[in-house]
């Protein structure tokens, strides 16, 4: 397992209509270090995807550098799973067949790679699945796929993109628990996009705010583990901290 590193990272785009550049990114450093939970949140159009699309390797860099471990990121690669906020799920396979097919694509033989996939479907909970379709799944079940499948192919780093932004409050709060269950048992490191303050707060160890595509500040989130929603709804702490990153979200 490897930490993550950014380096003055930049992107510009170019836009056409008014003939000039676009810097959605601006010399954002940060230092993440192996096995730790870190959410980024900020206003719209802050540049939080674009940065993680650029550490997926889905988008190059205008300047600066990225790091997993000592190694540059010039690409996708294994070391880093995504979790979208759409499924993204295979319909034509069931829900082994999605966990496995990272594992597939490296070279690991079905029976091994069968086992793999069904340890991280009874980490998640659906071990009962394994033979069903995505469409006979809600959508909290389906996400929860697309979390097995990120974990079976054993990344360095998690990126999760809003992932849980397309289901209701309820399934949303249950899969944040199990999210920090999972976290806590396995350890990897986690990249988490969201707009929600409360779900930063109660998610991640740090959460960055983004400002215009720089850091606006990087606060420590210091509540203990684990976390249940009903024990923190109405924590003094829970409160001031997403109070804090509240104001700092509405003043960038």
């Amino acid at each position: 397992m490897r930490n993550l590193t950014l380096r003055h990272l930049e992107k510009i785009y170019f836009d056409t209509y008014r003939g000039s550049k676009v810097h959605a990114v601006r010399d954002v450093s940060l230092e993440v270090e192996q096995g730790d939970f870190v959410c980024i949140v900020g206003p719209s159009g802050c540049g939080k995807s674009t940065i993680l699309n650029m550490v997926a390797g889905f988008l190059p860099p205008s300047g600066g550098e990225i790091l997993v471990g000592e190694r540059a990121v010039s690409g996708p690669g294994p070391d880093r799973g995504v979790v979208f906020q759409s499924f993204a799920l295979f319909p034509w396979k069931t829900v082994l067949e999605n966990v496995a097919f990272g594992p597939k694509m490296r070279g690991i033989g079905k029976a091994e790679r069968e086992e793999i996939a069904r340890e991280y479907l009874a980490l998640t909970g659906l071990a009962h699945a394994a033979d069903r379709y995505p469409n006979e799944l809600s959508g909290g079940m389906q996400q929860r796929v697309g979390v097995a499948r990120a974990l079976a192919n054993n990344p360095d780093i998690l990126l999760m993109d809003e992932p849980f932004a397309s289901v209701d409050a309820q399934t949303r709060m249950t899969l944040q628990e199990e999210l920090t269950r999972i976290w806590q048992e396995r350890r990897p490191t986690i990249i988490f996009i969201t707009h929600d303050v409360g779900e930063a707060v109660f998610l991640a160890n740090r959460v960055i705010v983004l400002s215009k595509g720089r850091i606006l500040d990087d606060v420590e989130i210091n509540l203990p583990r684990p976390r249940i929603w009903d024990d923190l709804v109405e924590s003094d702490a829970f409160k001031m901290l997403s109070g804090q990153v509240l104001h700092l979200v509405r003043s960038a």
